[in-house]
């Protein structure tokens, strides 16, 4: 069973975090049974962008790195106080400690900006929201080569532009867990394709 963990910030974008939740539980459910996320804040109960409240099932501190193949971050707004949590210091550095091991990283939009201010993308490609330039600038002063691209992955990182990205992101993330048939079979099981994927022999 590979274990991704899902890290929420105040005022994460619920659709954003629920792309993840959707594709590795249908795959749990309906595809190969080998992904199972879990959802972890610096508190355990957390409100997301427009106010809504969730109570995540670990705090940071309960984390063990070594037992999770990926990490995934949606972003957030900064009026929900979005920034607070994900600009904090055991945000960024378990964040670190997922790219020190060079396990998957995937987050979508403004999600970006903490992996990108915790140093994992110091010098190399990244995109982050792209409606304001502000987000995009921010990003590149952490010293990552910002590119006006939909979905960027270097290395181990994906970091994507928006929230219309959410759905590839986290079909993406699946692929880098399982293979590219798996993915596509999940893909056609929730509807994103009219025809399974049938191997070549």
């Amino acid at each position: 069973m590979k274990k991704v963990l899902l890290l929420l910030a105040e005022g994460f974008e619920i659709y954003e975090a629920s792309a993840f939740i959707d594709v590795l539980g249908w795959n749990l459910l309906e595809g190969d049974g080998s992904t199972k996320l879990f959802t972890c804040g610096i508190n355990k109960q957390i409100k997301s962008t427009f106010g809504q409240g969730f109570i995540v099932d670990y705090t940071i501190n309960e984390i063990n790195i070594d037992e999770y193949a990926a990490l995934a971050i949606p972003g957030g707004f900064a009026e929900y106080n979005f920034y607070k949590d994900a600009y904090n210091e055991k945000f960024l550095e378990l964040i670190s400690g997922f790219n020190s091991k060079n396990k998957i990283i995937a987050s979508i939009c403004t999600g970006a900006l903490p992996v990108g201010k915790s140093g994992a993308l110091s010098g190399r490609n990244g995109t982050t929201y792209n409606r304001n330039n502000l987000r995009q600038e921010t990003l590149g002063s952490f010293g990552v080569n910002v590119l006006n691209e939909p979905i960027v992955m270097d290395k181990n990182i994906i970091t994507s532009w928006n929230p219309s990205t959410a759905i590839s992101v986290a079909f993406k993330l699946l692929e880098l867990l399982t293979s590219t048939e798996q993915a596509e079979k999940v893909k056609y099981l929730m509807g994103f394709k009219d025809q399974e994927l049938i191997p070549s022999t």
